[in-house]
């Protein structure tokens, strides 16, 4: 039997304070994988390839598990669905604490694919219930408000996890490690992976009270949605004759491989180049999708359409990659330009070039949502649960980059795969939401 509504329609305000917690909670964990990669491949003694195998377990999750979690959204409700989520990623935070102990790769990646499951079943419930908390034509407006909270989250982390973890990093080189016997190599590296514990410790601390907070909280379900209660194949099949939905699940697909190119992958990119402080790099970037999300509250939709947003995202985001691929790496220039006065310290343009892709992606998932979830009424949660498996571009399109990197020995040529990527998105800005129907 369906629940009867019980609670009237949620006020757009304090929902949108408490999903702000989440989702600085989604950007806490999300980047702070652009610092763990290069510490993990000096734990792990890992190539660059399999260093990028984090990016590719935690974004899988979205994949594996979106249609599962999906299940379990419209059995549970939104409210009850989110405290599952927070509890799952606790799990995974706590069992880094085992792996840290032992350095054990395996180990890590399977604390990660739990935080990306658990992180499943919280995006799956947090973007439609952003969507349909208001207006549609100003829900990238309210998703962009929540970006900007996501991505503050993720210029701090790095500087704490730096803080935390990275301090003298300089002796664990592969150079300095080469040095000693293998027997002190051993005990240094393991010294190194157990300062792990205590940051991980504060994490599932953090994950239980929040897991607390919502359980008090008040956030009502949607009442459009409290008849949809349980996922079934034919509603699946039903959203997929929705061609701007199938075609949204390809553009999130390549922009958050784009967006974690360009937040996880800086960080190796930097060290590569000799960059002192390569494990704040990802810093550089999130602070540059504050700005975008910043831009994208102020402009939509008073100024800008969503359609237009992702235009002009895109446009940038190809010119970006332009530079990326032929900037000069003994250049800093434009480091000096933009970071000079700041007292920042600099980077080689290319490096720069990588971090202002964060400008360019800033407003493509808050413009993509909206223009594929239209038109789907009852069919929303089934949609978002597809739009959530496209999340699974962040797991393949990094290691593509990682595998091309290591093959041909150029990591600033890797950097060609976003190219094809970026053209997608704006083909899906230019024709793709607007098609309605499989011609």
């Amino acid at each position: 039997m369906p629940n009867t509504p019980t609670t009237p329609a949620p006020k757009v305000l304090v929902p949108m304070l408490i999903l702000a917690v989440l989702f600085f909670l989604f950007g806490f964990v999300t980047w702070l994988n652009g610092a763990l990669i290069p510490f993990l491949q000096i734990v792990c003694q890992l190539n660059e390839f399999q260093a990028l195998l984090v990016t590719f377990v935690f974004y899988i999750a979205y994949t594996v598990m979106a249609i599962p979690m999906s299940f379990l959204l419209n059995y549970l409700g939104y409210k009850k669905g989110m405290l599952a989520g927070l509890l799952i990623m606790a799990f995974g935070a706590l069992l880094f604490i085992p792996a840290a102990k032992i350095a054990a790769y395996q180990l890590f990646l399977l604390a990660l694919f739990m935080l990306g499951t658990g992180l499943t079943i919280l995006q799956t419930a947090t973007n439609p219930y952003l969507v349909c908390i208001g207006p549609r034509d100003s829900a990238a407006m309210r998703i962009s408000v929540m970006g900007l909270v996501n991505k503050a989250a993720g210029i701090v982390v790095p500087m704490v996890f730096a803080t935390l973890v990275l301090t003298n990093i300089e002796q664990y080189s592969a150079d300095a490690l080469a040095l000693l016997p293998a027997a002190e190599q051993q005990v240094l590296l393991a010294e190194l992976s157990n300062r792990l514990v205590l940051p991980y410790i504060y994490m599932t601390l953090m994950l239980l009270l929040l897991s607390v907070f919502i359980w008090f909280a008040p956030l009502p379900e949607l009442p459009d949605q409290q008849n949809d209660r349980g996922i079934e194949l034919r509603a699946v099949k039903a959203v997929l004759a929705y061609p701007q939905l199938v075609l949204g699940v390809l553009a999130l697909f390549c922009y958050v491989g784009v967006e974690v190119i360009a937040g996880d992958t800086i960080g190796l990119y930097g060290k590569q180049l000799g960059v002192a402080h390569f494990g704040v790099l990802t810093s550089y970037t999130m602070g540059f999708m504050v700005l975008g999300y910043l831009l994208g509250v102020l402009l939509i939709p008073r100024y800008l359409s969503q359609g237009r947003a992702l235009q002009l995202s895109t446009v940038a985001g190809v010119l970006l990659s332009l530079g990326v691929l032929f900037g000069a790496t003994e250049s800093q220039q434009l480091s000096a330009w933009l970071f000079g006065w700041l007292g920042i310290p600099l980077v080689p343009d290319t490096v720069v070039f990588v971090a202002l892709l964060g400008l360019a992606n800033a407003l493509v998932w808050p413009a993509v949502w909206p223009l594929a979830l239209e038109g789907l009424g009852k069919l929303t949660a089934t949609g978002s649960a597809l739009l959530i498996m496209g999340i699974a571009g962040g797991a393949v399109l990094p290691l593509s980059y990682g595998y091309l990197a290591e093959q041909s020995g150029n990591s600033q040529g890797a950097y060609w795969i976003l190219i094809p990527a970026y053209l997608y998105i704006l083909f899906y800005a230019m024709k793709g939401h607007k098609l309605r129907r499989w011609s």
